[in-house]
C-alpha cells in the first residue's frame, strides 16, 4: 500500500456489517470529509490549551499539527493512522527553562534536539527490536519519569496561573471534573475544552457584574488592575494570515529560529522517554483495533514523530505526539482510513492560516488556565500511577521503591545538583537520572530473588498506552478507549491455559 490510492469501501457510504474501513479504503469524500472534520474537534482542545501553557503560539501549534500529521502518514506509509497533535510531555520541561531564565527561541532549540533524539530512538527500535525498551525502561521506571513530569508543574499552578483569578480558576477547576465524570461519549472526551468555553463566557460575565480585578498578571509578572477578558488583539487581528513572528518587546510569540544551551537541552530530555513509551503504546492500541501486525512500523512512528516534533520546533511551533483521542474516534466510529486524517491536517492547517483564530486562542483568561492545569498537570502524574498499576508493579520490592521514591521527591522539590558554574541538574531533569541510573545500578547489587520479581512485571513492549497531552489529559478521568494492551494479552494467556 502506498500512502495514497485508498480503496472504496463498500458503496462508500456506510461501513460493512461486521468489518470496518481499513487504513487503505475510504468511505465517500463528503463522508470522509466529515470523519475528517470530527478528528479536527477530537485533537483540537489539547493542541491549542498546551501551547498557551507552554508560552509558545497556539495559531502555529494548530497549523504545524497538520504538517506534522502529513509528515507521519508518509513516514509510516499510510500504515498508522493518526494525528499529531501538541505534546504535553514537554510542558514540565517547558517550565523549568523558563524558571531558570531561558528564552522562546532556547525552549524550541531543546525541544528541537529531544525531538532529534526521539528520532533516533525510532530508528534504534526499528532495527534492534521494541523488545529492548523493556529492559532499558521497564514499566517502574515509565511511570516514574511520566509521573515526575507532571507533579513537577504543581509550583506553575500555584505561583502563576492560580493567583490571577481564584475564584474563577476554583469554578472552571469543579467544572471540568464534573464534566469529565457526568458527561458521556465524545463530550466526556473534550470536556477539558468545554471547561475553557465555559471558563471564558464565565469570566466574561464576571467582568461584567464585578468589573475589573486587581491580581498578579503573568503577562507582566506584576499585580495589575484590568479586565478579565481583553479582546483588544482580538479585533486587531487579520481573519486570514501566517501566525506572528515573535517580537519580544511587544510581547508576541510566534515564528522564531531555535537557540541553543546546553544545560536547557538536558533538562528536555526526560520528555523523550514519555513520548517512547507513548507512540509505542499507540501503535498497539491502533494494531489491537485493525488486527493488523503493526510491530514491523512501530520504530517508523516514533521516528516520524521525532522528526515531526524537531521540525515543529524549527520555527516555534509546539512539539507534537500521536493522540489517543482520535484512536477513540476510530474506535467509536470503526473507520481508520488514513484520507481523514489527510483531510483533518488540512482543517488544521486552513485554521493555521487565521491570525484572528490565534487571537482568540491567547486572550484565554489566566484563572480560566489555572482552573484547567491544576486538573490537567495532575493528570499527566497520575498517569504515572496507571503505568504502575496496569503492570503490576510491586513497591513492596525495595528494587523498585527506592530509586523511584528519590527521583520523585527530587523532580517535585525542584532539588539541584551544581555539576559547574553555568551547569545544574534540577527538576525533571535530575529526578529523572536519578530514576533510570540508580534503578539500573540497584539491580547490580540486589539479590537475585529482588531481580526476578522485578523483572515478572514487565509486559510486552507498548502494553501500557499513556496519553500524554491526549486522551489520559483532555477525555474523561479515568476513562478507558482502548484497553492496556499488555493486561489484555496476559488475560487471554490465561484463558488458552
Amino acid at each position: 500500500m502506498s500512502a495514497f490510492g485508498w480503496k472504496l469501501h463498500g458503496d462508500g457510504k456506510d461501513v460493512l456489517p461486521g468489518r470496518a474501513v481499513a487504513p487503505d479504503e475510504r468511505l465517500s469524500w463528503g463522508r470522509t470529509a466529515g470523519l475528517g472534520a470530527q478528528h479536527v474537534v477530537a485533537m483540537f482542545g489539547a493542541t491549542f490549551v498546551f501551547p498557551i501553557v507552554m508560552g509558545l503560539n497556539p495559531q502555529l501549534a494548530v497549523m504545524v499539527s497538520g504538517f506534522s500529521t502529513i509528515v507521519f502518514l508518509l513516514i509510516v506509509n499510510g500504515k498508522v493512522p493518526s494525528y499529531l497533535g501538541t505534546s504535553a510531555a514537554f510542558v514540565g520541561g517547558v517550565a523549568a527553562v523558563t524558571a531558570q531564565g531561558g528564552t522562546i527561541q532556547e525552549v524550541s532549540g531543546s525541544i528541537l534536539v529531544a525531538g532529534l533524539v526521539l528520532a533516533v530512538a525510532g530508528v534504534f527500535i526499528h532495527f534492534i527490536g521494541a523488545r529492548i525498551l523493556t529492559r532499558i525502561l521497564p514499566p517502574v521506571v515509565t511511570g516514574a519519569v511520566v509521573m515526575l513530569i507532571g507533579f513537577n508543574l504543581a509550583p506553575v499552578v500555584a505561583n502563576v496561573y492560580w493567583p490571577q483569578d481564584q475564584w474563577v480558576a476554583l469554578i472552571v477547576m469543579v467544572a471540568v471534573i464534573l464534566m469529565s465524570v457526568g458527561l458521556r461519549g465524545f463530550l466526556g472526551r473534550v470536556s477539558v475544552f468545554i471547561g475553557l468555553v465555559f471558563g471564558y463566557v464565565l469570566s466574561w460575565v464576571f467582568d461584567l457584574v464585578f468589573g475589573q480585578i486587581t491580581s498578579y498578571d503573568a503577562a507582566v509578572d506584576d499585580i495589575t488592575t484590568r479586565f478579565r477578558v481583553n479582546w483588544s488583539g482580538v479585533e486587531a487581528a487579520a481573519w486570514i494570515g501566517f501566525p506572528p513572528f515573535t517580537d519580544e518587546a511587544a510581547g508576541v510569540v510566534g515564528i522564531h529560529l531555535p537557540a541553543f544551551n546546553a544545560g536547557f537541552i538536558v533538562l528536555m530530555l526526560p520528555a523523550v522517554i514519555a513520548l517512547v513509551a507513548e507512540n509505542v503504546g499507540h501503535v498497539k492500541a491502533v494494531e489491537e483495533m485493525t488486527r493488523v501486525d503493526l510491530d514491523p512500523f512501530v520504530g517508523r512512528a516514533v521516528f516520524a514523530d521525532g522528526v515531526a516534533t524537531a521540525m515543529a520546533s524549527s520555527i516555534g511551533g509546539s512539539p507534537t505526539t500521536t493522540y489517543a483521542e482520535n484512536i477513540g474516534v476510530m474506535a467509536a466510529t470503526r473507520v481508520y482510513s488514513t484520507a481523514a486524517y489527510y483531510v483533518a491536517a488540512l482543517v488544521a492547517i486552513g485554521f493555521g492560516l487565521s491570525p484572528k483564530f490565534g487571537a482568540v486562542i491567547a486572550a484565554v483568561p489566566g484563572g480560566v488556565l489555572a482552573g484547567i492545569t491544576v486538573v490537567l498537570y495532575g493528570m499527566i502524574g497520575m498517569l504515572g500511577a496507571k503505568i504502575w498499576k496496569e503492570n503490576r508493579v510491586d513497591f513492596a520490592n525495595p528494587l523498585n521503591l527506592a530509586p523511584v521514591a528519590a527521583g520523585i521527591i527530587i523532580a517535585i522539590g525542584d532539588v539541584g545538583l551544581t555539576v559547574t558554574e553555568n551547569f545544574t541538574l534540577s527538576g525533571i531533569a535530575f529526578g529523572t537520572i536519578v530514576t533510570l541510573v540508580m534503578y539500573h545500578l540497584a539491580r547490580l547489587v540486589a539479590p537475585r530473588s529482588m531481580r526476578d520479581a522485578a523483572a515478572a512485571e514487565a509486559v510486552e513492549p507498548g502494553g501500557t498506552a499513556i496519553t500524554i497531552g491526549s486522551t489520559g489529559s483532555e477525555g474523561r478521568i479515568g476513562e478507558e478507549l482502548t484497553e492496556d494492551y499488555g493486561a489484555r494479552r496476559a488475560r487471554e494467556k490465561r484463558t488458552d491455559t
